[in-house]
């Protein structure tokens, strides 16, 4: 039961993975309207924020009490991790090449490890390492090996935006201990949204929202940007945080940059290079690595 358990918790992990892959589609879409890309951070995140808040109240409006003492722990996941990694990623990409600030941000995997052996004391066997290596090395290959215009502010920003992200693991999986995954992802992104309207201009976004000539499938589309990019991945990745390591979790996660691969090849006929497919077979290799049913159950 607890084996089939951890199947379905890894199940989940990867399924956000594959959401959070389709993220291209959804940016590259938003900015032909004129958002700039932290704008478009605040759409993705306020929606998620409206929806997950919506959810909460049909399910279980109890869910919206929290002990006072423990809202740093939520400031910690709106601020600290979602917004701070989004703004660190978006930032980065603003100043080098997307390949360079893909490869800072998957390094968040490294952050988790290390994260959770310092406070779950998890342990740090052979085949989680292998399986790190094999799906930071396929991000590398899959991102582009490139260290051209690489600053000491964008390495700062790249790391931070690993950090930021890794940061949802060891954060959620401590509020998961006492909450339930709806409770944490609604506050997590009331808090995140919340902050994203202090740095995005609001008075400009909405006047690109004003002159859209169709106003309603603009918003509609924003609409399915947040529940396809924040809603069902985030909460996907926070049931799986339940039965899942948040070590392990952070090496799955890594299918996004395979999907997304697979989504500018299918959609933007982008080329599919001989080190992207080897990238693509490394990061498959580390998730089969992770799931293969083990001969024991020590760790």
């Amino acid at each position: 039961m607890k084996e089939r358990k951890r199947n379905i918790g890894s199940a989940l992990i990867i399924l956000a993975g594959c959401f959070w892959g389709s993220m291209g589609i959804f940016v590259r879409r938003l900015s032909t309207f004129g958002f700039s890309p932290i704008q478009i951070v605040s759409i993705r995140l306020t929606v998620a924020a409206l929806v997950f808040a919506l959810l909460l109240l049909l399910k279980d409006r109890s869910g919206f009490r929290i002990a006072w003492r423990d809202l740093p722990l939520f400031l910690g996941l709106g601020f600290g991790s979602i917004l701070f990694f989004t703004v660190c990623y978006f930032s980065a990409i603003t100043i080098m090449p997307l390949s360079t600030a893909a490869i800072l941000l998957y390094t968040s995997p490294i952050w988790i490890m290390l994260m959770s052996v310092l406070f779950f004391r998890e342990k740090l066997n052979r085949i989680k390492l292998i399986a790190l290596t094999l799906a930071f090395a396929g991000c590398v290959l899959v991102s582009g090996i490139s260290g051209e215009g690489l600053t000491l502010t964008g390495l700062l920003l790249g790391l931070g935006s690993g950090i930021g992200y890794g940061l949802y693991s060891i954060l959620g999986t401590i509020a998961l201990r006492k909450y339930s995954p709806y409770t944490v992802t609604t506050y997590t992104f009331l808090f995140a949204a919340a902050g994203s309207w202090l740095v995005c201009s609001p008075a400009d976004m909405i006047s690109k929202f004003s002159a859209a000539d169709n106003l309603a499938g603009l918003l509609l589309f924003c609409c399915l940007t947040g529940l396809i990019t924040a809603v069902i991945p985030f909460l996907a990745y926070t049931l799986g945080l339940r039965t899942v390591e948040a070590s392990r979790a952070g090496i799955l996660a890594t299918i996004e940059p395979l999907v997304a691969t697979l989504v500018g090849i299918l959609f933007f006929s982008e080329s599919l290079t001989l080190l992207s497919g080897l990238g693509i077979v490394l990061i498959l290799a580390a998730v089969i690595l992770l799931n293969r049913k083990p001969h024991n159950q020590a760790t």
